[in-house]
């Protein structure tokens, strides 16, 4: 009377079985969960984004490694170390997308000759393009060539042409590196990398947080549509900046009226 059936043995079998697939399931399903998390562009992943993009979270929860951060200074003192040695430098900025055949990549090239031969050291990002070729001026001139380059995942290496340089990890110390590293600061068209340093170089003469040191944006085909945003959008629609501000930049159209930029506002 109050035995067990064998029906109902093997529904207890079959229960077993499911639960033990479960259990076999479970680890894979999570793996599959965290892989999904960790691709996703934006949202909740159990952390800060602090800890998640800067900080190098460990293994342990909660706990960040805190050699990271000693990784962010060592950078920072390595950069100010080696630009301390330069007392007179002109920072060349540009798209790392030119080639070594367009007018672009030899204005930088005989831009920096013409530095070099003022006494000038020369600083650049460090990669390819424009920055090559302010590198290789600089350099073919007997000059001081001076990369920052930064390390990427499409593995950027370093031009062939610095003296002597560094790789940084993280953009934004090589970026202040970058901001204090000169007398000149000299933009030829770029991109995103281009427009941020741009930006930031502005922003601090804008704010007294630098001396006004000359800005020359080089090729007046390239910068004058955002030089006219400039005026009509941001000064006179808008108010965001002021008529002065305008007067912080050169536009220049060749590398002879850069040098005249150069000869009247740096002492050298």
């Amino acid at each position: 009377m109050f035995g067990i059936t064998q029906k109902e043995k093997e529904a207890e079998k079959n229960k077993s079985e499911d639960q033990d697939k479960g259990k076999s399931a479970r680890p894979a399903e999570i793996a599959a969960e965290k892989e999904i998390i960790a691709n996703l562009p934006v949202g909740r992943t159990g952390m800060s984004r602090v800890e998640e993009e800067l900080l190098c979270p460990s293994t342990t929860e909660n706990e960040v490694q805190s050699w990271c951060i000693f990784k962010i200074m060592a950078e920072l003192v390595a950069g100010f170390e080696l630009l301390r040695n330069y007392n007179l430098a002109a920072t060349i900025f540009g798209s790392s997308r030119s080639d070594a055949g367009d007018d672009v990549y030899r204005e930088a090239e005989e831009l920096a000759r013409m530095l070099v031969g003022e006494g000038f050291a020369v600083i650049t990002g460090g990669a390819n393009g424009v920055m090559n070729a302010a590198n290789k001026g600089a350099k073919d001139a007997g000059g001081k060539s001076v990369g920052l380059n930064i390390k990427l995942r499409t593995a950027q290496q370093p031009n062939a042409y610095t003296t002597v340089g560094q790789e940084f990890d993280y953009f934004f110390t090589r970026k202040l590196m970058l901001s204090f590293a000169s007398e000149v600061y000299i933009f030829f068209p770029g991109g995103f990398g281009t427009l941020d340093e741009l930006f930031e170089i502005m922003t601090l003469i804008q704010t007294k947080k630098i001396k006004p040191l000359p800005v020359i944006l080089v090729g007046t085909e390239y910068w004058q549509p955002l030089i006219l945003w400039f005026t009509h959008t941001l000064t006179e629609r808008y108010h965001t900046i002021d008529a002065d501000d305008m007067k912080i930049y050169h536009l220049v159209n060749s590398v002879d009226e850069a040098m005249e930029v150069i000869k009247r506002r740096v002492q050298f």
